[in-house]
């Protein structure tokens, strides 16, 4: 570096004179005029750069950038907007995204009443053959905050199966026909790791928790290859809009895959894909252990992680916890997996190269997947596990140092505080909230790498959701005054760093992508105005007023706002 450039490539004479460095061909696209907030702690902030190649390959002020100006160059000047590296979706779920977007979507809706009024229209407009599917319901947004049931929707007329997953995927609702296609009866018994909910009388009232999904799901027909692409190809459009670069899809099939390596090769996958295999899935495991983990494109694809379902949500109330739930005296939620399996599953994926991927939402399941990752990094210690606690959402006061001891990551999702806050203290009590839930700030002063995400189709995929919500520990209509616990917020910095760096690394991409600097991947997102701005001049609600103007991946402009852009031209 000299005075106030990076650059990448450097011709032998210029090393020699020490003097400004000198293009070897033209930059494809300059940015320039902008506040570029770079991630990197040795030039944190530029007001230019050059991308060649599908790489940064300089930084620094226009005058600097002038030699890699060429005929071909598209400059952009954009007029003191800001620039970040692209986001990260530090966990969803991408094709559930596309589905919410092509299917019925339930989410927010505060009525049960309003629930029932479109699946209504939605039974009319689908062929009487086939299931009626949805998802986004959550009955503690209604007046009566308790689960539905099959009554509720055997009412609405329709003569096919419905099946409803709740907003958080951990729960179905059913109707009686879809109970029946399933053969569940009063005797049918509780499968391993589910709970099917009963009435006084013993029969099933339509909802079914965790595992029990499956007994509706297993005969729901596939989706067919036409269906699932459609999906995938929304999800993705709604990705580049919102300015993610970068996804880490969470439990992914072989036909996502499929479609995925077949977008790759027409040039049509706009996001870097970092897939977790779906851990159930044992047959795809087997194939996977057999051939290692997979990388293909610029790093655009790669499968070198499997996630793994250790307990349920808060939420449905089967999230596994070490003392019962408040509001449910002698119940402590579901435990999918024992720390055996965890420990015997993380053991045979670190053989194999593959870095294990955990949902755990409860304190006892937490501890549980810690002390299952413990006994695997001591028989592994020479290999970098990078090893991820998906959610680490409730935390006992003794485990949560054990995160930075053990060097595992926690993938957190800002937004499920902000929408679960209004009910957790009922269902864990108070004191247990304050002690381990959503502690982002102990995890990082303890050392941990924190990730962050939505969980999306769970909240939305809009990761400036996620930075305000993570920054203010307050819903949309800034509640509460000062915040949920405070305390547990981060800087803008801190969030900004969950959402780009620290999630490259998570996903092993740390030495190519999280930080605008040269040689690294141009994934970049432009924004309307400056997140850091708006919290020095205390204006966090803007946050969410904010818009995406470019989305940059691996050096290709994925979306622009062609009106917004067109305005900076003007």
């Amino acid at each position: 570096m000299t005075g106030k450039i990076s650059s990448w490539r450097w011709t032998v004479a210029g090393l020699l004179m020490a003097s400004m460095p000198v293009a070897a061909a033209p930059a494809d696209i300059m940015l320039t005029n902008a506040r570029i907030y770079t991630m990197n702690k040795d030039q944190p902030k530029v007001e230019a750069l050059a991308i060649q190649g599908g790489r940064v390959v300089a930084t620094g002020s226009l005058r600097d950038l002038k030699t890699w100006q060429g005929p071909t160059t598209r400059l952009i000047d954009l007029k003191g907007k800001a620039v970040y590296p692209g986001f990260h979706e530090g966990h969803g779920h991408l094709k559930g995204l596309g589905y919410q977007i092509v299917r019925l979507d339930l989410a927010g809706v505060n009525s049960l009443i309003v629930v029932q009024n479109q699946v209504k229209d939605e039974i009319k407009n689908t062929p009487a053959s086939e299931w009626v599917l949805g998802r986004g319901w959550d009955q503690n947004l209604w007046s009566k905050k308790e689960f539905p049931s099959r009554q509720d929707l055997d009412k609405l007329g329709a003569q096919a199966p419905v099946a409803l997953t709740r907003v958080d995927g951990h729960a179905l609702w059913v109707n009686s026909l879809a109970l029946q296609k399933a053969g569940i009866t009063r005797q049918t018994p509780d499968p391993v790791g589910g709970k099917i909910i009963r009435d006084a009388e013993g029969e099933a009232t339509g909802i079914l928790v965790d595992r029990a999904m499956d007994l509706v799901r297993s005969v729901i027909p596939n989706e067919s290859p036409a269906q699932r692409e459609k999906a995938i190809r929304a999800a993705l459009a709604r990705c580049s809009e919102l300015g993610l670069t970068s996804f880490h899809d969470a439990g992914v099939d072989a036909g996502d895959i499929a479609v995925y390596e077949a977008l790759l090769g027409k040039g049509e996958l706009p996001l870097r894909m970092n897939v977790m295999l779906a851990g159930a899935d044992q047959e795809l495991i087997n194939q996977y252990m057999k051939t290692g983990p997979v990388v293909k494109g610029d790093q655009q694809l790669q499968i070198r992680s499997v996630k793994l379902m250790a307990d349920g949500a808060l939420g449905s109330r089967g999230a596994a916890l070490l003392e019962p739930y408040a509001d449910q005296p002698g119940y402590s939620g579901l435990e999918i997996m024992t720390e055996e399996q965890i420990y015997q599953a993380t053991k045979r994926f670190a053989q194999a190269g593959f870095q294990t991927a955990v949902h755990a939402i409860g304190d006892r399941t937490n501890r549980s997947v810690l002390n299952a990752f413990e006994r695997v990094i001591k028989e592994f210690p020479k290999v970098d596990l990078r090893l991820r606690v998906e959610h680490a959402q409730i935390l006992d006061a003794q485990d949560i140092p054990r995160f930075g001891k053990l060097g595992i990551i926690a993938s957190v999702q800002p937004t499920h505080l902000t929408s679960d806050a209004p009910w957790v203290p009922t269902r864990i009590g108070a004191d247990r909230m304050d002690e381990g839930a959503y502690v982002w700030q102990k995890l990082r002063q303890n050392k941990a790498v924190l990730v962050s995400g939505s969980d999306t189709p769970v909240e939305s995929a809009n990761p400036l959701w996620g930075l305000y919500a993570a920054v203010t520990r307050q819903n949309q209509e800034r509640y509460p005054a000062k915040g949920w616990s405070m305390d547990q917020h981060l800087t803008m910095q801190e969030a900004l760093e969950s959402y780009t760096k620290n999630a490259a690394l998570a996903a092993f991409w740390d030495k190519q992508l999280g930080t605008l600097e040269p040689g690294r991947y141009a994934d970049i997102v432009v924004l309307d105005r400056d997140l850091n701005e708006l919290i020095e001049e205390k204006r966090p609600q803007d946050i969410l007023k904010a818009r995406v103007l470019l989305t940059i991946s691996n050096g290709r402009i994925v979306f622009e706002n062609k009106k917004e852009m067109a305005g900076l031209r003007g």
